[in-house]
């Protein structure tokens, strides 16, 4: 039972020791404990001690004084809880949790140093591996969502998807201004508020009928410019930057960082949980808008 303490390297790891030590005192406090209590069942107990003056419905409680040696071992646990986090593990002090994490903090540096100056066709190849290995679960390996179980991603980042968000509203992107409400305007608005950010308020800059362009950008002041602005910049952060909706790097730095809670569940921020870094975020972004957010027509 005890032959993972010889497979413990108790000379170099003091969480280790911390932790052997922890559970010899909890060993031995528990064996007093239990020793003291055995002795006093043995013993004749007495009911003349004082009573307290609270009472409840007549019955009493003893005048018991708090125990000297369970205050002892109280106030050591507390001394011995505050060296551990300020003294010992984990803000002083070597552990194979830290070497680890050390040792990915410096594979991640590397591998964006080495990936900085990456062009489209490097960022997509990589992008269609990081997709079919942290994405295509949810999404499907085309991107189709798999029949509602995700995002289909063939509606995101151009017109269609647009109008989806203004039709349906828009969750769980943590913005301080809050979620998008659905049903702001009709789905003939929504199309004319859609093909104007496109063509005027994102840097992608798709062509589109100007006499639609003007009535969307109308239709935009109305109902979008009180949370997004009337440059569509999300004003300093309260909302989402929808200059950067269309392309690569409103994937790659609002939603994949963020995290989303959708209608149909909850996409994890992969800037949290440490999955990816910032050069393979902005390689799967590039990799879906190029794949599957711009279809060929």
């Amino acid at each position: 039972m005890l032959d993972f303490l010889g497979k413990v390297d108790l000379g170099t790891d003091l969480v280790n020791i911390l932790g052997g030590l922890g559970f010899f005192v909890v060993v031995v406090i528990t064996a007093y404990v239990v020793a003291v209590y055995v002795k006093k069942m043995k013993e004749k107990s007495t009911s003349d001690a004082p009573l307290a003056e609270e009472n409840w419905d007549g019955i009493g409680e003893y005048k018991n004084e708090v125990p000297t040696g369970w205050f002892a071992i109280y106030l050591m646990t507390i001394v011995w809880a505050g060296w551990y986090w300020l003294v010992g593990y984990p803000l002083n002090a070597y552990s194979q949790i830290g070497e680890y994490n050390d040792e990915v903090k410096a594979h991640n540096a590397k591998f964006e140093a080495k990936f900085a100056n990456a062009d489209t066709a490097m960022l997509k190849s990589m992008g269609e591996s990081v997709f079919l290995a942290q994405c295509s679960q949810c999404h499907g390996q085309t991107g189709d969502g798999m029949n509602g179980k995700a995002a289909d991603l063939s509606k995101w980042g151009n017109e269609e998807g647009i109008m989806a968000t203004v039709k349906n509203g828009a969750k769980g992107l943590g913005f301080p201004m809050g979620e998008m409400p659905a049903g702001l305007v009709d789905d003939a608005t929504a199309k004319k508020i859609a093909v104007y950010v496109l063509a005027e308020v994102s840097t992608a800059k798709k062509s589109a009928d100007a006499a639609v362009v003007a009535e969307g950008k109308t239709a935009f002041a109305a109902s979008c410019a009180s949370c997004h602005g009337e440059d569509g910049k999300g004003m300093n952060g309260m909302s989402a930057d929808l200059t950067a909706y269309g392309t690569p790097k409103f994937t790659a730095e609002t939603v994949l960082v963020k995290g989303k809670k959708g209608h149909i569940g909850n996409m994890p921020s992969f800037e949290k949980s440490g999955l990816l870094n910032k050069t393979q975020f902005m390689a799967v972004a590039t990799y879906i808008n190029a794949e599957m957010s711009n279809p060929k027509k």
